[in-house]
């Protein structure tokens, strides 16, 4: 395992990377209502980011269960915990929950960050599950500090969650964050407090509680990269990319502009 820490010249990069794709996020959230495709949304956020100055990370993403990833957003309807490919067929109706999963590449850094938005009215018991994942991501901000450790983050997010019995999807993690993606340590959705690499400042990671309504149980898709709820439950996905400081972390990413449109969940 190889963790970089960043200097504050190459965090203030990714700040740069990151509020883009907050300001991305922000320009789909405009966008997401019933009768508007997933592609229609690529097609969006793939012009956003470019004419920003940036390139979209998914785009060509390489897959070891197949080919590469051929959109630029990841868009995740319903049961699709995370990994959807934009497309025509895939039409956003009213009630439905879409999470949007996005990366930008910005003078050779990453942003990185997700949101699920919620298409026109949706039930209690799914919106519930939204609020839960959004609050559960900001306790794991909460516990990445300096001097802790990565089961720290971890454990705040499990405990959150199965305090209101959903499930925590297990195989797939949060990631460091730099030049590259997916950079070294792994952010796992469960574990034990003080278990894990300790936490130092100018780590830089995404932190993206995955959680189910039902069983915490998946399967991969076709495609070889859509991922689903094997009992056909919605899910919830949310992302913030983050600097670990020596007191609170900072926030490198953002919801302000999602939030100004789709109001707060909580």
């Amino acid at each position: 395992m190889k963790i970089f820490l960043k200097t504050e010249d190459e965090i203030e990069l990714m700040r740069q990377a990151n509020r883009l794709v907050g300001k991305t996020l922000g320009e789909l959230a405009k966008h997401i209502k019933p009768g508007v495709s997933t592609l229609q949304l690529d097609k969006i956020a793939d012009e956003f980011i470019r004419d920003h100055g940036a390139v979209p990370t998914f785009k060509g993403f390489p897959n070891p269960y197949g080919g590469p990833f051929p959109a630029s957003i990841c868009t995740s309807v319903n049961d699709v915990v995370v990994h959807g490919v934009p497309n025509a067929e895939t039409v956003l109706k009213d009630g439905d929950v879409i999470s949007v999963d996005c990366g930008t590449l910005l003078n050779g850094f990453n942003g990185d960050s997700a949101y699920t938005f919620c298409v026109g009215e949706v039930a209690d018991d799914v919106r519930q599950l939204l609020k839960t994942t959004k609050e559960a991501l900001y306790l794991g901000i909460e516990a990445a500090q300096a001097g802790r450790h990565l089961g720290d983050i971890s454990y705040a997010v499990q405990s959150h969650c199965e305090a209101q019995k959903y499930g925590i999807v297990r195989e797939l993690t949060g990631h460091g964050i730099g030049r590259e993606m997916h950079e070294d340590p792994q952010v796992p959705n469960y574990g034990r407090r003080g278990n894990g690499v300790m936490l130092k400042a100018s780590m830089c990671i995404a932190i993206e509680p995955m959680i189910t309504m039902g069983k915490r149980d998946i399967w991969l898709d076709q495609d070889r990269w859509t991922i689903r709820t094997q009992d056909g439950k919605p899910a919830a996905h949310f992302e913030h990319t983050i600097a670990i400081r020596r007191g609170k972390a900072e926030i490198l990413s953002s919801f302000e502009e999602v939030e100004e449109i789709e109001g707060k969940l909580y």
